[in-house]
């Protein structure tokens, strides 16, 4: 689908999402049928070191906390993860289960194949997506996208009456 001049900026963004993540999905269910590109943050929180809280894999993968149980729920009902309790039992912690930890060496290579194929995706690119989207992330943390909205609509509002 060839992306209108109409379309506005988050239509774009889901449809590169889109091509990307639907790519990388239909390359691990090749293989693995019941992975999927949303388990990757966990699975690489957990590769670098275990056991981490959920807090711990939220913060490192730059998701919600919300969103990392979320998904981690569904780890658990798959067998990828299992759950467990530090030291005085207020946190529960996440720890890859025997069939995730098999699983990794298959997953490891799919990220460099993967950050490979990034890498050369920039390079085609007048200017490197994932530096533009760094700066965008960046710069949306400091002044939110809702702020942003409600400042042109102010501004843009004193015409409309």
């Amino acid at each position: 689908m060839a992306q209108r001049a109409a379309d506005g900026l988050g239509t774009q963004l889901r449809r590169l999402l889109e091509l990307l993540d639907g790519d990388l999905e239909t390359l691990y269910r090749e293989q693995h049928a019941f992975y999927v590109p949303r388990y990757t943050p966990v699975m690489k929180a957990l590769a670098a070191g275990e056991p981490k809280t959920i807090k711990d894999i939220a913060s490192r993968s730059s998701i919600s906390h919300s969103a990392a149980s979320q998904t981690i729920a569904k780890m658990v009902s798959l067998g990828l993860v299992e759950l467990g309790v530090e030291g005085d039992r207020r946190y529960r912690t996440v720890h890859l289960s025997p069939q995730g930890r098999e699983l990794l060496p298959w997953l490891e290579r799919r990220w460099r194949a993967t950050e490979s194929a990034a890498d050369a995706l920039d390079q085609e690119l007048s200017f490197p997506l994932s530096r533009l989207l760094a700066e965008a992330i960046s710069s949306l943390e400091t002044t939110p996208f809702k702020d942003r909205i409600a400042a042109r609509d102010r501004w843009q509002g004193e015409d409309n009456k």
